[in-house]
């Protein structure tokens, strides 16, 4: 090798060790996994398995509330630290993470923008379409849904003493939640609930896009993706036949049939998303977004709060009992009356303990939601304590770390007990519920479609449990799971399903 070369090589060494030792001491003094300080590797790692959330979790209770999980990575279990990153200015969604979220190529979406004021502008334009406010006929498209998925079990997944008919829990609601996003949101319903089945393969291709974007951040490639030119031929794009790609066609094809008709008078998401504004690339681009992220996050949280009702049979009881109560009381319809309302469901105090307890046991979001820390640092208190965060590094949020405090929900934290919401004094009770409301997010940031969500969560599981008695097949291995990009892609949730007496 030649003098000039070396010297060059030599040059970029110390370049590069210049660098690494430079991040390393911008946090030296918060703790964490051996080689985090100088290498991405175990974060990469952790990713790749499937099970970072619990990693996360891990990591803050060894380390403590606030710890580094990549050279300018920090995570934190406190939802004190998170609500204060959340609303203080100066902090912004960190371009690594939210850029790898992109489904299009270099056209974010509200999700995916890291602009603060363009996110800003984004969220009043879509705000009212999503809290029902402009959507007149919400809950009237959440029950006809419902009645399909209730349909759909009746007539094809019945059990009985003389044959046992298995149902993937998993995939059937899936398809329920699909079904909803696209009736409220486009106008028109998949179909999936009615024909049973995987319709244009809008499952297969979501779970396949969010793999791919999921294994691609994690490797450190997901840039390739969004990079001038070459970005253009890694995207996903219509004309695929698989992917992110096939779903973006026939979702597109949808929006582009409305924003045509003038006469379609119909006051749903869309409609409302183009009276305040959006059109053309930016319509299909929320269109897009709110199909992926509106389905797989509430059919998360439905099969969470199933499992967790099906194995522990006492709160199964105790809240079949409540459901059954209610219909005595006259405090929802009866048999045959049509379906309870979401007013009736949320004036059912042990339902909604067992929806906010299954919501923090399992959140069916455990993405890092990772934000940049202001340029000059910012200052923050933990456990009573400043501690000084840097500038031109990001802070990201430990979902299960948070949500399984031993110091906020007490010593049994990990553990399925919706009675700690009924019996908690008042002030304990006010930190408990600020802190599960964070899943959900919080302030700027937090999930535009939880009224929505809220509203399927409630109504579903008040009439899966009072038309049906649930049971998983295989309490040894009850579900298939794993997380990608924060979401968990679920399969393999086998149950056999009885028909209850009216």
């Amino acid at each position: 090798m030649s003098g000039p070369a070396v010297l060059l090589l030599c040059g970029l060494l110390a370049l590069y060790l210049l660098r690494t030792i430079t991040t390393y001491a911008r946090l030296r003094q918060f703790r964490g996994p051996t080689w985090t300080g100088i290498s991405n590797w175990p974060h990469s790692i952790a990713m790749l398995r499937g099970n970072c959330h619990e990693w996360y979790a891990e990591v803050n209770e060894k380390y403590g509330p606030i710890a580094r999980v990549a050279p300018r990575v920090l995570i934190t279990s406190s939802p004190e630290v998170w609500m204060h990153v959340n609303n203080k200015p100066g902090y912004k969604r960190s371009d690594w993470y939210y850029k790898a979220a992109r489904i299009e190529y270099r056209r974010d979406n509200v999700f995916s923008q890291t602009d603060n004021v363009k996110h800003e502008q984004r969220r009043k334009q879509m705000a009212p379409g999503y809290s029902g406010r402009e959507n007149l006929l919400l809950e009237e498209s959440v029950n006809e849904r419902l009645e399909d998925f209730l349909h759909l079990i009746r007539s094809k997944y019945v059990s009985t003493d003389r044959e046992i008919i298995p149902m993937d829990l998993a995939t059937k609601v899936q398809y329920f939640t699909l079904d909803v996003i696209s009736s409220v949101g486009l106008g028109k319903a998949f179909g999936m609930l009615r024909s049973d089945r995987d319709v244009d393969n809008y499952l297969q291709s979501s779970e396949e896009g969010l793999t791919i974007g999921h294994n691609a951040l994690a490797l450190g490639f997901s840039w390739i993706a969004q990079a001038p030119f070459i970005g253009k031929f890694v995207a996903p794009s219509p004309k695929d036949n698989n992917g992110f790609g096939k779903m973006m066609a026939a979702c597109f094809r949808l929006v582009d049939e409305r924003a045509a008709s003038s006469t379609d008078k119909r006051s749903d998401m869309l409609a409302s998303f183009m009276r305040h504004g959006l059109a053309g690339d930016e319509l299909r681009t929320e269109a897009l977004e709110q199909i992926i992220a509106g389905s797989d996050t509430t059919a998360g949280a439905i099969r969470c709060i199933l499992l967790h009702i099906m194995t522990n049979p006492r709160v199964y009881r105790k809240l079949q009992r409540e459901v059954d109560d209610a219909v005595r009381d006259g405090l929802a319809p009866g048999r045959g009356e049509g379906l309870v309302t979401a007013s009736q469901t949320k004036q059912l105090p042990y339902l909604q303990a067992v929806i906010r307890e299954a919501l923090r046991v399992w959140p069916p979001v455990a993405n890092i939601f990772s934000r940049d820390v202001p340029p000059g640092g910012d200052t923050v208190i933990v456990d009573g304590e400043s501690v000084f965060l840097p500038g031109g590094v990001c802070i990201g949020y430990s979902a299960y770390g948070m949500h399984h405090s031993e110091k906020i929900y007490g010593k049994d934290a990990k553990a399925f007990r919706p009675e700690r919401w009924l019996e908690s004094d008042p002030e304990k009770l006010v930190e408990m519920t600020r802190t599960n409301d964070l899943t959900f997010g919080h302030g700027k940031f937090q999930c535009l479609g939880k009224p929505v969500a809220q509203l399927e969560i409630g109504k579903t599981i008040f009439e899966l449990l009072r038309n049906f008695d649930l049971s998983i097949i295989n309490p040894t291995r009850p579900w298939e799971t794993r997380n990608v990009l924060g979401l968990f892609a679920i399969s393999d949730m086998w149950v056999q399903v009885t028909e209850r007496a009216a």
